[in-house]
């Protein structure tokens, strides 16, 4: 069995973290198959939403796999080189990859460090109520690596993301939505069917609208509000020269349901 599967359906593209043996630790097939995954999500014109989440009943993922890690380190400290250095450098949601295309992360269980780091670089994050959401890297006198320094303190507030950071302690659902690290918090039986509505919903809008919106904010964030009302407004005069900005408001003259290509 793949340690990630990888499916499109109706726009929709379902990335799952399979290794629930291991409440599906990150491993070097895992993180291959997610850049793997990733890069085909950007590139096909026909899937507009990514859902990610973890298999079974136990975590979305527990992180890093620590004995894959332990043995890394075993080699480096024996004088011989790093046996997944070649894939250290393949496509990460942490860093380096412009994805504006909208992602869910659908957390059931567990959602910890490494795990929690693919989580915060979504868009969306549905919680269940049994998930424990942290970054416990300093519990093994590490750091989080994957963008967990940077992507915590800019979701919640900063003296509480210092917290989480420093103790390496774990949040409840509950903890995370009042923190506002989670959008909501669903029961475990309806995550995916939830996960799933909210990405029809994203999918009944223009897409090419829906990914200049996303980047927009997400480059906003990034630089002064003079800056980012500039930068919107040429978004807009981009978006408004594509056939589905036609589209839209001619569907609502003729009180009909739009029909969006993406183009």
């Amino acid at each position: 069995m793949p340690a990630l599967l990888y499916e499109k359906k109706d726009k929709i593209a379902f990335i799952t973290l399979n290794r629930p043996e291991a409440m599906n630790a990150l491993d070097i097939e895992v993180r291959r198959g997610l850049s793997e995954a990733l890069q085909d999500f950007k590139a096909d014109p026909e899937v507009w939403v990514a859902i990610i989440t973890g298999a079974g009943d136990r975590a979305f993922s527990a992180g890093a796999d620590l004995k894959e890690m332990s043995q890394r380190m075993a080699a480096i400290q024996s004088g011989g080189t790093d046996p997944y250095l070649a894939e250290s450098r393949m496509v990460t949601l942490y860093r380096d990859f412009s994805l504006f295309k909208p992602i869910i992360a659908a957390i059931g269980g567990y959602c910890v460090g490494g795990g929690l780091e693919i989580a915060m670089a979504c868009d969306i994050r549905l919680a269940t109520p049994d998930s424990k959401l942290g970054l416990a890297e300093v519990k093994r006198a590490i750091i989080p690596g994957g963008g967990g320094t940077q992507r915590l303190s800019r979701l919640i507030p900063f003296g509480l993301a210092l917290q989480m950071l420093l103790t390496g302690d774990l949040i409840d659902a509950e903890t995370a939505l009042r923190y506002g690290l989670v959008n909501s918090v669903v029961p475990r039986e309806k995550l995916m069917d939830e996960a799933i509505a909210l990405a029809n919903r994203i999918n009944e809008n223009g897409p090419l609208a829906v990914r200049m919106i996303k980047e927009s904010a997400c480059r906003g964030t990034e630089t002064s509000l003079e800056f980012g009302l500039a930068m919107e407004a040429q978004f807009s005069a981009l978006v408004r020269q594509t056939e589905d900005a036609k589209e839209g408001p001619k569907a609502f003259a003729e009180k009909r349901r739009p029909i969006y290509k993406g183009r």
